[in-house]
């Protein structure tokens, strides 16, 4: 019984090794002479000017809502559309609910002007 596992095992072992390998080597070899600019905080190329606790934009929170949108609606799509003829009229009145969830959820982004940057 245990022997089928035995594969498994050593895929994880040889998975942690090419990833804690390079990691190693650069750790080893590679060069470390710090200093201050090296270590000073550093954002999109300039230096930071605010504190990390501030308020975000509400549009940041609407993007990411509008890729989860996105991403279910394909994440989900194309499962359904492989068994379509297995599922039948259930399974596409089922879809075109869920799509529609999706459409109001995208019209609410569009509504709140997440689509739109200055």
């Amino acid at each position: 019984m245990l022997e089928n596992y035995l594969p498994i095992l050593v895929f994880i072992v040889l998975g942690i090794a090419f990833g804690a390998a390079p990691v190693a080597i650069s750790m080893m070899m590679g060069p470390s002479r710090p200093d201050a600019e090296k270590l000073s905080p550093y954002e999109c190329g300039f230096e930071a000017f605010e504190d990390s606790r501030m308020k975000f934009d509400v549009r940041f929170y609407l993007v990411a809502i509008l890729f989860i949108i996105f991403d279910l609606e394909i994440a989900f799509l194309f499962p359904w559309a492989v068994v379509l003829e297995d599922i039948g009229w259930f399974g596409f009145v089922a879809m075109m609910v869920f799509l529609l969830v999706l459409v109001i959820g995208f019209i609410y982004e569009w509504k709140k002007g997440a689509l739109e940057w200055e």
